[in-house]
Order: structure tokens, then C-alpha cells, then sequence
């Protein structure tokens, strides 16, 4: 069957998108055909991915479209990858914080600046 058919046989109202979702150790990306106008929150739920992954809850978690945030109530459009992201464990600005205090106390970065001691 050459490729010519096979895109003329699609039906012209279904999209394909994937749906994502990843822990550190467990990966998961679906492929689906679903209908046009469909919303995000609507694509996940027909994915099943939250029957494998049962910590997603969406009222929690943040969804994205190709690393955008995005509403539930987006509808989607053709190749679009929906991603649901993990809640962060702590703020990246308090860890940064942190960081730059333990090497003023240990000596490697200056204490009025932050900066290194010997640059590269």
C-alpha cells in the first residue's frame, strides 16, 4: 500500500497527538487518533495514562502543550504533545539560595558578590 492511500484513508475529522507523562525512573508517551475540537483534559482521560500513572491527579497537576502551559479546556490541534508535569519538591530559587550560602561559608565564592574566588 503506497503512502498516497494510506493519508487519503484517514478520516479527516480525527488528529493525532501524543500524550506524555514521566517519573525518574517510568516513561510514558501514547500516540492517539482522537477527535478534532477535543480538549486536553478530555485527550488525557481517553488516553488512559492516568489509569497506569494513578498519582496524576489534574486537579493538581499542570499540563503543557510542546512546553507551553495550557488550560484543561484547550482544545488541541494536529501533532500537538500534551506533557503533564510532576509538582516541583522544592523552589529552584531557595535551592539556588542555598547553594550560593554554603560555598560563601566554605570559601569558594566571594561574599559580597557570590562570584568565584578564581575564575575559569
Amino acid at each position: 500500500m503506497s503512502e498516497q492511500s494510506i493519508i487519503e484513508q484517514e478520516p479527516k475529522d480525527k488528529i493525532k497527538i501524543e500524550v506524555v507523562y514521566g517519573l525518574p525512573d517510568k516513561q510514558k508517551i501514547l500516540t492517539l487518533n482522537v477527535n478534532e475540537g477535543l480538549t486536553i483534559e478530555a485527550a488525557i482521560l481517553e488516553s488512559g495514562i492516568t489509569e497506569t500513572f494513578t498519582e496524576i491527579d489534574l486537579s493538581i497537576n499542570k499540563v503543557g502543550v510542546w512546553n507551553r502551559v495550557a488550560k484543561l479546556s484547550d482544545t488541541l490541534h494536529d501533532l500537538d504533545r500534551i506533557e503533564i508535569y510532576r509538582p516541583l519538591i522544592a523552589d529552584p530559587k531557595e535551592v539556588r539560595k542555598r547553594r550560593a550560602e554554603k560555598a560563601k561559608e566554605e570559601g569558594r565564592a566571594n561574599k559580597i558578590t557570590g562570584g568565584r574566588l578564581k575564575p575559569l
